[in-house]
């Protein structure tokens, strides 16, 4: 088949964000592909507003313990809190990244950025940290979507130095004559090099180039001199008495880096299946504009081998870009947000808690029969306003502090309390279609719909699940019908 002008629009719509939003249907299918990339890079340089949702007792508590002591070490701070103190500040820190998770997917859902919060979601896996402190975790999360198109150099800096990727990587525990090489060995596995580019004898030596580099107790990056190994180290064939700015610029000059990071862009937004040249072609510019984000980007989107049609509908959505795009397309809005909490956790992906310092596999890795059934099921969950009732992983964290054996045995009263409860915007969506013929609905929503080739979609089996009492109703139904289809979940 030959790509349409719609399907090149809402394939970039759909890689370089959420999907088409409830204010770009109509013009999915006339804009020039070139205007609506322009417009994605045009707010990029804008730096974002802090996402804060940290509970005013909990910065009062650490304004006051810090004032007195922000020179210390951040072990004998923490020893000024009594054990009632740091189990309040436990309990509310996790409280507070529930919190964190909702207002940046509503920030996913309304944006006029969706290009940075995708990259952001993008590095958000990349840069994986599951940390229990709210403070940390906002505020890496403020330098990844800072960052997000800029420098990956100011990127990879300001994400070492973070607070919450400095612990949740042991490097407090990384001092002279006892080096930790936990963080120095996934800076260069996970964030640059990647694994096979570097030998044991390079982590050792770059785990004493990193003693040293702590953090205060509000999050502040401190490099602690008395604990550096200031001595010669060799890291990839260089030699000199480095720190680890001096480890991260050599990391920075390997071009090992630029194609690694380049392989896994193109693996996220183009396809699973790596084309080798066309990586090669990406990671040698990106390397040579200095580690560009946004020009990298560029080359991809504005390529014309990104709108090939084996590229269209050949990603399995993350669960968070399909939540996302639901909630976009038909601007929906929650009144118990926290059931996505419930959706995150049964799909695989709760933000801010990956499964391990690789992140989320992705891919096919995405889909299992339990978490397929639900997903089929969400446009209609949604629609009807159902009770939900699944059952979750087995991780207390992921399950947002619910132990396994309360949440079965109260399964119904979890199941009503988590009833949808949503709003659909049905009167601006159906008016969208206020021009178009009743024989011609269904091929223009599955037109905007669905990625994938239409024909190979059965029309008597969606039409069963349409309610053709009224315009309006057949609208409303046949949306949900191709929502719930399996090729709705790939983008």
């Amino acid at each position: 088949m030959s790509v349409t002008l719609q399907q090149k629009n809402q394939h970039l719509l759909w890689r370089a964000g959420f999907g088409v939003d409830l204010s770009a249907i109509t013009t999915a299918s006339t804009l020039k592909t070139k205007n609506i990339l322009s417009t994605l890079f045009d707010k990029y340089k804008e730096t974002p507003i802090l996402i804060d949702v940290a509970d005013e007792s909990l910065k009062k508590m650490y304004a006051d313990v810090a004032e007195n002591n922000s020179m210390n070490p951040l072990e004998k701070v923490m020893d000024k809190f009594s054990k009632e103190q740091r189990q309040q500040i436990q309990k509310q820190s996790r409280e507070d990244i529930k919190k964190l998770n909702l207002k940046w997917l509503d920030e996913m859902v309304t944006t006029n950025n969706p290009l940075r919060e995708k990259m952001s979601l993008f590095w958000h896996g990349h840069f994986a940290c599951r940390d229990q402190n709210i403070f940390q975790q906002q505020n890496l999360l403020q330098i990844i979507r800072t960052n997000a198109l800029g420098s990956f150099k100011d990127l990879l800096f300001g994400v070492s130095k973070s607070a919450g990727m400095l612990a949740f990587l042991n490097n407090q525990q990384n001092k002279k004559q006892h080096p930790n090489e936990n963080f120095a060995r996934e800076v260069m596995e996970l964030f640059t090099l990647g694994r096979g580019n570097y030998t044991e004898e390079d982590i050792k030596e770059a785990a004493r180039a990193f003693t040293g580099w702590s953090f205060k107790l509000g999050g502040e990056f401190i490099f602690r001199k008395n604990l550096h190994d200031d001595g010669s180290k060799t890291v990839l064939g260089k030699t000199g008495s480095f720190n680890g700015d001096d480890v991260l610029n050599i990391l920075l000059e390997q071009k090992q880096t630029a194609k690694y990071i380049t392989q896994k862009i193109y693996k996220y937004f183009v396809n699973d299946v790596v084309d080798k040249d066309k990586v090669d072609w990406l990671s040698k510019r990106f390397y040579n504009s200095d580690y560009n984000i946004a020009e990298l980007m560029k080359d991809i989107f504005s390529s014309d081998w990104f709108y090939d049609e084996k590229n269209i509908g050949a990603k399995i959505k993350s669960p968070v870009e399909l939540l996302v795009g639901i909630r976009r397309q038909l601007n929906i809005t929650l009144n118990k947000p926290e059931v996505q909490l419930i959706f995150q956790n049964a799909l695989g992906q709760v933000l801010f808690y990956p499964p391990n310092v690789a992140g989320w596999p992705g891919g096919k890795n995405w889909i299992d029969s339990s978490s397929l059934m639900l997903r089929l099921q969400i446009p209609r969950l949604i629609k009807d306003d159902e009770e939900l009732l699944i059952s979750t992983k087995t991780d207390d964290d992921v399950q947002m502090g619910m132990m396994e054996k309360l949440y079965n045995k109260m399964q119904i009263e979890i199941a009503k309390k988590y009833r949808i409860s949503a709003k659909i915007n049905w009167a601006d969506y159906i008016k969208l279609f206020e021009k178009v013929e009743r024989n011609n609905l269904l091929n223009n929503l599955k037109s905007l719909i669905l990625q994938t080739d239409n024909k190979s979609i059965n029309n008597s089996v969606v039409e069963n699940n349409i309610n053709t009492s009224s315009r309006e109703e057949y609208i409303k139904t046949a949306t949900v019908a191709l929502m719930s289809c399996p090729e709705y979940q790939l983008c």
